[in-house]
C-alpha cells in the first residue's frame, strides 16, 4: 500500500466519527489507531469500543492513547451490539466503521468523504480493502449479493488493479466504510440479533429498500488481516454466516424471492458439496481441518437457530416491507447488477 503525503482537509468540513470495535486484539490495535491518527481528514474523532476484552486491551489503550475516547462494554455484545454502542455515541455527520485489524492509507477517510459529498442519496461509501497477506489481491471492493441472503466481498481474492474505477455497488463492507448519519437515522442501526457476520448485508438491504445508494471509491485504500478474530473457517463463523443469511432473506426479500432463494440455496449446497470433495471454495477449506459431518451438523444448528428466531424476524420483516420505497422490479435490477451465481459463491474462498 502506497502512503500518501499528509494535507489536512479544512476544519469546516463535516465531522467524521471513526468507530473501532475491539475484542481481545491488543496486538492489532496500535497500528490501526496510529493509521487513524495519521489521516489527512479533519475533523475526525476516534472512538474505541471494547467488548469486555481480557487481554489487557483496555489498559493498553488508556496508556498508549490517553486522549482517545473509549467505551468499555460490560460483556461481549458481538459485532452488531458493540458497534451499535459506538454509533449511539457518535457525533459525526458521517461514521467510519473501522475493523481493529485494518491499517488505513492516510487519505482513506478523505477519499470516502469526497465520494459521499457528491450525492446526498449515497448512504454508504465502500473502500478498496486489500488482503494484508497479499496486498496485490482484494478482500473486498464493496459487497456482492446472492438470492438467498448470502453475500461476499466484491472481487474477493482477485487482483486489485481490476477494481480501479469508481462504481456503484450493492453496499459497503463494514470492515472499512463510511456511513451517512442521515441514512442510519432513516433505516436504523445493526440488528443485534445477528451478533456477528451478515450485519452489513442486512443493513445494506434495508438501505436499498429505502432508496439509498452505495458507491465504491478505489482511492480509499486499507489493508485488512482477514478474519483475525474468529478465523476464516471457524465453526462458529460458519454457523453465524449461514443462520444470519437466512434472517437477511426473511427480513428483506419479497415472498417470490424467498421461494427463488430456496431453489438457489439447493444449487449452492450442491456446488459447495462438490467443493468440499474437491478441496475448492470455503467448504473445501473448512473440511481440510474439520470433517464433512461437522459441516453438516453446523448447518443443522444454523437452521435450528434461524427457526427459533423466526417470530422476531417476521415482526421486523413487516416493518421493513411496509416502509420500503422500491418495487420488485427494482429488486430484480439489484440482483442483475450486483448478484452472484450459486456456482460463483460456492467456489469463492
Amino acid at each position: 500500500m502506497e502512503l500518501s503525503e499528509r494535507t489536512d482537509v479544512a476544519s469546516s468540513a463535516p465531522c467524521v466519527t471513526a468507530i473501532v470495535l475491539n475484542w481481545n486484539r491488543k496486538a492489532l490495535l496500535e497500528k490501526c489507531v496510529l493509521s487513524l491518527q495519521n489521516q489527512t481528514y479533519r475533523p475526525l474523532e476516534i472512538l474505541i469500543v471494547d467488548n469486555a476484552s481480557s487481554d489487557g486491551s483496555v489498559e493498553f489503550v488508556r496508556e498508549r492513547f490517553p486522549g482517545i475516547q473509549m467505551i468499555v462494554n460490560p460483556s461481549n455484545l458481538g459485532f452488531s451490539g458493540g458497534n451499535n454502542v459506538g454509533l449511539r455515541h457518535a457525533t459525526g455527520d458521517f461514521v467510519a466503521m473501522v475493523n481493529n485489524d485494518t491499517v488505513l492509507d492516510p487519505r482513506c477517510i478523505e477519499e470516502l468523504v469526497k465520494t459521499a459529498a457528491l450525492d446526498p442519496t449515497v448512504g454508504a461509501v465502500a473502500s478498496k480493502i486489500l488482503l494484508q497477506e497479499d496486498s496485490t489481491r482484494l478482500d473486498a471492493a464493496g459487497i456482492a449479493i446472492c438470492k438467498d441472503g448470502l453475500s461476499i466481498g466484491r472481487g474477493r481474492t482477485e487482483r486489485h488493479e481490476n477494481y480501479s474505477e469508481e462504481a456503484e455497488v450493492f453496499f459497503a463492507s463494514d470492515c472499512l466504510c463510511l456511513y451517512r448519519r442521515a441514512m442510519l437515522d432513516d433505516i436504523g442501526l445493526y440488528d443485534e440479533d445477528f451478533f456477528a457476520y451478515a450485519e452489513e448485508t442486512d443493513l445494506g438491504w434495508r438501505a436499498r429498500l429505502r432508496g439509498w445508494k452505495s458507491i465504491y471509491n478505489p482511492k480509499a485504500v486499507v489493508l485488512h488481516n482477514h478474519s483475525s478474530t474468529l478465523g476464516a473457517y471457524s465453526p462458529f463463523k460458519v454457523f453465524l454466516v449461514e443462520r444470519n443469511r437466512i434472517w437477511v432473506a426473511i427480513k428483506n426479500l419479497p415472498l417470490s424471492y424467498l421461494i427463488a432463494g430456496f431453489l438457489y440455496t439447493i444449487q449452492r449446497y450442491f456446488y459447495q458439496s462438490l467443493g468440499a470433495f474437491l478441496g475448492r471454495g470455503a467448504a473445501g477449506q473448512f473440511v481440510k481441518t474439520k470433517s464433512k459431518s461437522a459441516l453438516f451438523w453446523i448447518l443443522v444448528k444454523s437452521y435450528s437457530s434461524a427457526l427459533y428466531g423466526l417470530p422476531r424476524m417476521l415482526r421486523k420483516r413487516r416493518l421493513i416491507q411496509k416502509s420500503r420505497k422500491i418495487s420488485n422490479k427494482d429488486i430484480s435490477h439489484l440482483f442483475r447488477m450486483f448478484g452472484l451465481s450459486a456456482r460463483e459463491i460456492a467456489f469463492k474462498e
